[in-house]
Parts: structure tokens; C-alpha cells; sequence
């Protein structure tokens, strides 16, 4: 049977055709300083964008109301919101010595790397995979010149906290080794998505705590992550309005990775990288929408950053949600080319 779910270029088609019958808005000129300021042409078609996702996902069961075989499988088979997998031939397979058992990462490599970008994906650390984003990494490798290792780290519920942790801790710790002979440079970079931002703060104070290579990774590239597992107060305020995100369904991924813990031991350090020590961690990008129910974890952790004696730069993108890098807008392409200049920045710095 067909399906009935839009596809994401049919999504960009729809906003485009209700952006040419709405109004320009205001100026946005009253924006505080950690927005990004953009055209308002941008932010008309965010907002229609939004409102067909919106409807979408309102049309399909809510992800914490499926089991997560359930959820990984029909993405798999590309029947959820997101549409098919499209891999990239370029993408290599090869494994790390992890500490459960080889741990499998996928590359996207340039000829000449300038530098090793270490990416872990999001998905609530329940869903997702390092083979299921690769025209992104594809296009962040070309436009920076670097070579994309993404982790494919074990999954909660099956293998909660610390699990996954402990994987993406493998394989950084073997980039901080092994990178000059097997990409021809030893310059660092660390990035992912949501969980993946999560996953990438705590790699940096493992590999700074655990095994003094602090100074290992040069740069940071955190986009709407959660850094506060017992879940900050702009998550728990946005209620049951399903935009990617939603209260319950925020409650429910956390639930997944920390089952039977508390909300204070969830505020452990360990846990949640907004409670760590942040010195002496490389200079940072924190890239949230406003219409995330995470907002206050960037916005948190970049101050924190900044405390702690680091440079952490903060992207606060108007009329965005959660994963809004993932959809066909021009705010999205905004903000990944924000995040490969950042990249650049910090391969020049090193």
C-alpha cells in the first residue's frame, strides 16, 4: 500500500506554496543577541514547514507510544516521518575495540583531511544510527574538509547508561591514538545531534578525567542537545504539543537510557554533562531552535561553557524545533553552514 505520510522534498514543496500567499512579518530586529537573525522570508517558510510536520506526526503514533524495534524498523524500511535512508557509497564500515566487543563506525573521509570529525548521532540514545544520516555527513566533510568517523554506539533500552557512553569513549579515545596514521592528521573535532550532543559533552570530560587527553579534541559542535537529564524547565513546561519533541515524549527517551533512577541521581555528573566541571574543554557551538523543548539546555550549558573559562558561541534559530537541521528549509541550511564555518574556525585555530 502506498503510503500517506509526505515525504520531506513534498514538505519543502507545501511550504513553499503556503509561503507565497502569507505575509512578510515584522522585523525581527528585536531579537536578542544569541538569535541568529535571518530574513523574514526564512521564518515565513519555518513556520509553515513547522505546521506541516506538526500535522504529520499528528497523523502517525507518537514515538513513546511504540516499542523501539518497532520505531527502528519501520525507519528502516523508510515508513517513518523521515522518510527513506539514503546511503552514500562513498561511506566506509570499519570497527573499534570497545569495551562490550567491537564497536562499528562509519567514515566519510576527503582526500586530504584537515581534520577527524568525530560524529555521534541522536535519537533519544534509543533509536537512530550512524547509517542513517549519510548525505549530512557527506556534505559536512566536503565543505570542511574533514573526515566523518560517526559511532554506532549500543542503544538504549537494551543496553542502558552507561553503554553508550562507554562506546563513544572507545572510539575517541582510539582517534586520539591511532588518527595520524590512519587519516594523516591528528587534529580533533567532536559534534552530534540532540542525544549525540549529550553523548559528545560526556566524551570530553571522560577523555579530560579519565585519561588527561583533555586538550585531545579542538572544537565542539553540540546541536540541540540535552544536557540535563532530569529535564529543564523548558521541557518540562512545553507540555503535549508534539513538534519532534514533546514533554512526554522527552520523559520517555530518558526513561529509556536511566531506567529506575531518580530525578537527583539523574543530575549526576556522569549523567548530565550541565552538572560536570566544564573547565578546560575545547571551544564550543550550541545550535537550538526556539520551539524546542530543549532550549533550556543549550542556553543552560552555554553559560556554564562560558563560566567555566571556555568560548562557547550559542545559535538561537527563530520559529525552529527540535531536529529542524533535519528538514528541507532554509534555516536549516543556514545553520549547517554556521556549524562547517565553526569547523573551519577551529581547524585554522589549532
Amino acid at each position: 500500500m502506498a503510503s500517506l505520510t509526505p515525504t520531506l522534498s513534498q514538505l519543502r514543496v507545501l511550504a513553499q506554496a503556503h509561503e507565497a500567499a502569507t505575509p512578510l512579518l515584522d522585523s525581527v530586529s528585536f531579537m536578542p543577541l544569541d538569535y541568529v537573525e535571518v530574513p523574514d522570508e526564512f521564518i515565513v517558510e519555518a513556520r509553515n514547514l513547522n505546521d506541516l510536520i506538526e500535522t504529520m506526526l499528528a497523523s502517525l503514533p507518537a514515538v513513546n507510544a511504540l516499542p523501539p524495534e518497532e520505531t527502528r524498523r519501520n525507519r528502516a524500511e523508510g515508513r517513518g516521518p523521515f522518510g527513506a535512508i539514503v546511503r552514500s557509497e562513498r561511506a566506509l564500515e570499519s570497527t573499534v575495540a570497545g569495551p562490550a566487543g567491537d564497536v562499528p563506525v562509519r567514515i566519510v573521509a576527503p582526500e586530504r583531511p584537515s581534520a577527524v570529525y568525530l560524529h555521534i548521532h541522536g535519537g533519544g540514545w534509543t533509536l537512530g544510527g550512524a547509517d542513517q544520516q549519510d548525505e549530512l555527513l557527506t556534505n559536512l566533510a566536503d565543505a570542511a574538509g574533514v573526515a566523518v568517523v560517526s559511532v554506532e554506539y549500543r542503544l538504549a533500552p537494551e543496553h542502558p547508561f552507561p553503554a553508550g557512553p562507554d562506546d563513544c569513549e572507545a572510539v575517541a579515545c582510539w582517534l586520539a591514538e591511532h588518527s595520524g596514521e590512519r587519516f594523516g592528521t591528528d587534529r580533533l573535532l567532536i559534534g552530534g545531534e540532540s542525544a549525540g550532543a549529550h553523548l559528545a559533552a560526556l566524551t570530553l570530560i571522560r577523555l579530560r578525567d579519565a585519561h588527561g587527553a583533555g586538550g585531545a579534541f579542538s572544537g565542539a559542535n553540540l546541536v540541540f542537545g540535552a544536557f540535563d537529564l532530569s529535564i529543564t524547565p523548558s521541557a518540562r513546561s512545553w507540555g503535549d504539543r508534539n513538534l519532534i519533541l514533546s514533554t512526554p515524549i522527552v520523559e520517555w527517551f530518558a526513561d529509556q537510557f536511566l531506567p529506575g533512577r531518580t530525578a537527583e541521581q539523574r543530575r549526576d555528573p556522569a549523567v548530565s554533562p550541565l552538572y560536570a566541571d566544564l573547565g578546560d574543554l575545547p571551544p564550543a557551538l550550541f545550535s537550538v531552535g526556539d520551539l524546542d523543548p530543549l532550549l533550556d539546555d543549550s542556553l543552560f550549558m552555554a553559560a556554564r561553557w562560558r563560566a567555566a573559562g571556555g568560548e562557547a558561541q550559542l545559535h538561537v534559530y527563530p520559529e525552529s524545533p527540535h531536529a529542524f537541521t533535519a528538514f528541507p528549509s532554509r534555516l536549516a541550511a543556514h545553520a549547517l553552514a554556521a556549524q562547517v564555518d565553526f569547523l573551519k574556525q577551529v581547524i585554522g585555530a589549532a
